[in-house]
């Protein structure tokens, strides 16, 4: 089931954790290198990860966390930022490890695309490292294609050329 998250309150704050509890992770090296205590690192990862949800991704009220649920269970889930009135550019787009390799990524896309289909025409972007081969074949599965050859980061206002560009547009 899709789950549509407009506002913080909405957010199961462990659940969502627990799809970028491997990102988080990692994350502690970068953000926390001096905390030797990984838990510890973590917590604090996770709150400045959720800080960041509430006070800057969800101030804009365009802007949408997408989430698919499978049993209760949080399995995926993506950041789905308004560029403009019809372009959309994805970020953090995980699967939870336990739930990889069973297209739950490529139904959650779909399932974006279905949505937003129904509020006319549209042009979702995405940035995909040119190594991940399955996010890349993740994105193909759910009918994106790379539109250029280095990615453009909507966020950071840049151009990365070890990802691709990607794109699935929608015309009526």
């Amino acid at each position: 089931m899709l789950i549509e998250i407009n506002s913080f309150s909405q957010i199961q704050k462990r659940s969502l954790m627990d799809v970028y509890r491997e990102s988080n992770m990692e994350n502690t090296d970068f953000f926390y290198p001096d905390i030797s205590n990984k838990s510890d690192a973590l917590q604090k990862v996770e709150c400045d990860f959720l800080n960041y949800i509430e006070n800057d991704f969800l101030a804009d009220s365009k802007n949408r966390y997408m989430v698919l649920e499978q049993a209760g269970v949080w399995v995926c889930a993506l950041r789905l930022y308004c560029v403009d009135d019809r372009l959309y550019y994805i970020e953090a787009l995980e699967t939870r490890p336990d739930y990889r390799r069973k297209g739950y990524a490529a139904e959650l896309l779909k399932s974006v695309i279905d949505l937003l289909k129904g509020q006319g025409a549209f042009v979702i972007r995405d940035c995909v490292g040119k190594k991940n081969t399955a996010s890349l074949l993740t994105h193909q599965k759910a009918g994106f294609t790379i539109y250029r050859d280095d990615g453009f980061d909507y966020l950071q206002n840049e151009i990365d050329d070890k990802c691709y560009g990607l794109q699935f547009a929608y015309s009526l």
